[in-house]
């Protein structure tokens, strides 16, 4: 593959002496006073800004992860975080919230992952072959979902398609990795001849990175985007959305009202694409189910 052409920040050493993720301290006692109260304010806070509904046995993993914060902002306790966090404002208080957010959010991703979607979207894409297209990846993570789309368009439709495909997340971390387009060489999901094709292999101080070609690239548009918002402001309505494995952190009435949206953007013939285990079949006003995972647009 060609070397890379824009420069890659070699890996980082390992932080010394960090705190421990379990947020211990030598003496086996939490480093945070965190209370049952304080927990259940946390799930109303992430449900009130980001649709997302914590089960109780997720107290852990909200210390392990909110902790690091506490830290960052020189907080004491999980309590006068959270009532510093309530009365923040103005644009430093929407970037903690971001932060708050970006704590509590979950990225699993790989490229090609549940790969029979991207066997059926070469055909959704060759029905549709002719005209403009838009996509949207609405959950992007660090990127691996969206180019993947774009790998599978130039492989149905060739480099000279007409695509756009927006890829969100309400993680902006994760959406600043996606930007870069660049991972490691041995990522997962990716065969010899996608490498081959679709990435250029870093030398010297950048070996070991991958990065996904321009010509890919340019059909990918990353945005940050909130799905609980209620104006949805996304331009021409799509051919296709990807929305996989989001909406099983969502309760029922929140599913529905991320459907009704979707189903507002979409095309008259438009697909939903969503996670193995998603199911909504309840809303059959909406959506049918037209394939494994796939639905289409009533």
């Amino acid at each position: 593959m060609p070397e890379l052409i824009s420069p890659i920040a070699p890996r980082s050493a390992s932080a010394a002496a960090a705190p421990s993720a379990s947020g211990l301290g030598t003496g086996g006692d939490p480093e945070f006073s965190f209370s049952d109260a304080d927990f259940q304010r946390v799930r109303e806070l992430i449900y009130q800004r980001a649709g997302i509904s914590l089960n109780a046995g997720k107290q852990a993993m909200v210390y392990s992860r909110l902790s690091r914060r506490l830290r960052e902002t020189s907080q004491r306790s999980f309590a006068s975080y959270l009532q510093w966090l309530q009365a923040s404002s103005g644009p430093a208080g929407e970037a903690e919230w971001q932060e708050f957010v970006n704590c509590l959010t979950t990225n699993l991703t790989s490229f090609f992952r549940e790969d029979h979607h991207f066997h059926a979207l070469v055909d959704d894409l060759r029905a549709r072959s002719g005209r403009a297209l838009r996509i949207w990846c609405s959950a992007s993570s660090t990127g691996e979902e969206p180019y993947s789309i774009a790998m599978t368009v130039a492989e149905a439709l060739g480099n000279q398609a007409k695509v756009q495909i927006i890829a969100s997340d309400i993680d902006t971390k994760v959406l600043a990795t996606a930007q870069r387009g660049v991972y490691d060489g041995d990522a997962r999901g990716l065969s010899p001849e996608r490498l081959q094709r679709h990435f250029m292999r870093g030398k010297g101080v950048q070996a070991g990175y991958i990065r996904i070609k321009p010509e890919l690239a340019r059909w990918v548009e990353f945005r940050s985007f909130n799905l609980m918002g209620r104006s949805w402001s996304l331009g021409e309505a799509f051919d296709i959305i990807f929305c996989r494995n989001v909406m099983i952190y969502f309760d029922a009435a929140t599913q529905r009202q991320v459907l009704q949206q979707m189903h507002g953007v979409l095309r008259p013939d438009g697909l939903l694409y969503v996670g193995h285990s998603e199911n909504f079949t309840e809303s059959r006003d909406l959506f049918h189910l037209r394939g494994k995972t796939i639905y289409q647009r009533v």
